[in-house]
């Protein structure tokens, strides 16, 4: 694999779609329209158990709410896709908590607030976590269910991909005009209080990413992520290693000058971020293998707002939210069945490229034997 830079237009294509063409659904419409009570909404398992689409918009509106959870708006396009969402359903608020946060952050959040209001409807979630939580996921089907490959989802519904990156570096290009070529780069001491991840690797899939990737780069591989952590320990020696949270903020202002996150992360906060981005970012994959790691689309089993949470399902895996995951090189979970049914928007693929072959992610055994490494060795290596 040839060093990839990813183009920061990627992002910028996202404002050609129209958020009206979100209207669309793999769905008919039904006229047969059945009035479920909280609990039975929240074991439906396909829009069929509201009687159609008709029936399952009306019962979200009914509920007139949504509660999503870390969420940014910069992340893989989901500020338009919320502004999407609430054009198209006006009647249903969106509520988005902690955008900032963690996958542990959201199952914190489902179990502290169980039987409230308040409580997320639906995750947008790393493997490993989630693997620790299944008893938390209610099964559903999207319409579009058989556009995702089988091995994109679990069979009865209980968790789907949504969208993968690639495990990327990005850096000021201003402050480093060498840039990076390798990951030993980063030990260098131009590098001194420079190098910051996404979070606590025992608690965040894409800090755990950063993790893997460094194995991978370090003679490792997705069952040996030990020579991951080693490298950090030598970021953190040499003093580079940097403990602050990055957020667009902080790259924008130089605070945290070199962030290991996904590329559609990176590609987001560069130049494609107009006066909000920073013009000097620049994104870099690696030589070697990638990394990528598709999230899961999944809904709490005790939502709130059921209706209005299996709406937003239904809504994610439409051709037009897709495309707006592709536009910001979030590489969405029914791009193969959208190349061969037309639905992919071509232009955007054409500024994106298509998704690589050459990378590996963690299944659920190696992310779950992952974490349970990082939570034995990761405080001792860094602390």
């Amino acid at each position: 694999m040839k060093t990839r830079y990813l183009a920061g237009a990627a992002v910028l294509a996202a404002a050609a779609l129209a958020l009206t063409a979100c209207a669309g659904t793999a769905t008919p419409a039904s006229n047969n329209t059945k009035t479920l009570t909280l609990a039975q909404a929240q074991k439906a398992t396909s829009i069929a158990d509201f009687g159609g689409m008709d029936g399952l918009v009306a019962a979200a509106n009914k509920e007139g709410h949504l509660n999503v959870i870390t969420l940014p708006p910069s992340w893989a396009n989901y500020g338009q896709i919320i502004q999407g969402f609430q054009k198209k359903y006006p009647g249903i608020k969106i509520n988005s908590e902690n955008p900032d946060g963690s996958s542990a952050d959201e199952v914190a959040a489902a179990k502290a607030q169980k039987g409230q209001s308040t409580a997320p409807d639906v995750f947008d979630i790393g493997t490993a976590v989630m693997d620790q939580n299944l008893d938390l996921l209610a099964p559903y089907k999207v319409g579009s269910w058989k556009d995702i490959p089988d091995n994109f989802k679990d069979a009865d519904g209980t968790w789907y991909y949504d969208y993968t990156g690639l495990m990327s570096v990005g850096y000021d290009s201003k402050k480093f005009p060498n840039g990076v070529k390798k990951l030993d780069d980063l030990l260098g001491s131009e590098f001194k209080n420079a190098v910051a991840i996404k979070g606590d690797p025992t608690q965040a899939n894409e800090a755990l990413s950063a993790v893997t990737m460094a194995a991978l780069q370090s003679g490792g591989s997705v069952d040996n992520i030990q020579p991951g952590i080693d490298f950090f320990q030598k970021l953190k020696q040499a003093g580079n290693f940097l403990g602050t949270l990055p957020k667009q903020a902080t790259v924008a202002s130089g605070e945290t000058p070199v962030v290991i996150q996904w590329s559609f992360n990176n590609v987001g906060w560069g130049p494609a971020a107009g006066s909000a981005g920073n013009p000097n970012w620049k994104t870099v994959v690696l030589p070697g293998t990638g990394l990528g790691s598709y999230y899961n689309q999944a809904i709490n089993k005790d939502a709130p707002n059921p209706a209005a949470a299996r709406l937003w399902e239904e809504y994610l895996y439409t051709p037009a939210v897709q495309n707006l995951y592709l536009a910001a090189g979030a590489y969405p979970s029914q791009l193969a069945a959208m190349k061969k049914n037309g639905t992919v928007d071509k232009s955007v693929l054409a500024k994106v490229g298509d998704a690589p072959s050459d990378f590996v992610q963690l299944d659920s055994d190696q992310a779950a034997k992952a974490s349970t490494l990082l939570t034995a060795k990761w405080a001792a290596a860094i602390g």
